[in-house]
């Protein structure tokens, strides 16, 4: 069933669990407002770590006057919010994934960057009771970006580092997991994604 001792499988949620809905949010804002899409990003991402609102120090409005005012861009918090929460569209087929590794024995969590958006997602979807553990950066008071973040779940997961598997879009946490000594998947797409994980699990 699982050849190298993952009793653990932590998965990111944007561009993971989920389709990127912060990305193609934030695409979408960027072209209504005139903006290079690439440009916006950045400003966004650096914006979202430099206001606190990604690790719960400050409330969604702080966020998204500091995106106005950074950027210039029209529309309410709601508007930005609508956005960003509407193309976060749960992947039907990961949740089966994880009822299958849950059903065999592995414990399984979400370990993300996210906002209390995440909380909001779970009130559209319910996947939450499909986890064992939710890590969300908003409630944690730190994200990916904090080296030691890693070392904090390895203590509330009770378990060995080298027996957690972490799967990320991001290939600079992949990296970050694996220098704690976790094992990590890069994920891209599907397929290639399913090849990966079927090198670890045996999935009925």
């Amino acid at each position: 069933m699982n050849d190298i001792e993952v009793d653990t499988v932590l998965f990111d949620f944007g561009g993971v669990i989920a389709e990127e809905g912060f990305k193609d949010g934030l695409a979408a804002i960027a072209k209504a407002n005139g903006f290079d899409e690439n440009t916006f990003a950045k400003v966004a991402h650096e914006a979202i770590y430099s206001t606190g609102y990604i690790v719960g120090r400050v409330p969604e409005s702080i966020y998204c006057g500091a995106l106005r005012e950074k950027t210039g861009i029209k529309g309410n918090d709601a508007s930005i919010r609508n956005e960003i929460f509407s193309r976060f569209t749960v992947r039907d087929w990961m949740i089966d994934l994880v009822k299958t590794l849950k059903a065999q024995g592995i414990t399984v969590g979400i370990l993300s960057d996210q906002t209390d958006m995440l909380d909001m997602l779970d009130k559209k979807y319910d996947f939450f009771k499909w986890f064992d553990y939710i890590f969300n950066s908003y409630h944690m008071g730190k994200g990916k970006r904090d080296h030691s973040l890693f070392d904090d779940v390895v203590y509330r997961l009770k378990t060995e580092p080298d027996r957690i598997l972490f799967i990320d879009n991001n290939p600079r946490y992949v990296d970050r997991a694996r220098e704690k000594g976790w094992k990590g998947i890069h994920y891209v797409d599907r397929d290639r994604f399913e090849k990966d994980i079927e090198e670890i699990f045996e999935l009925k």
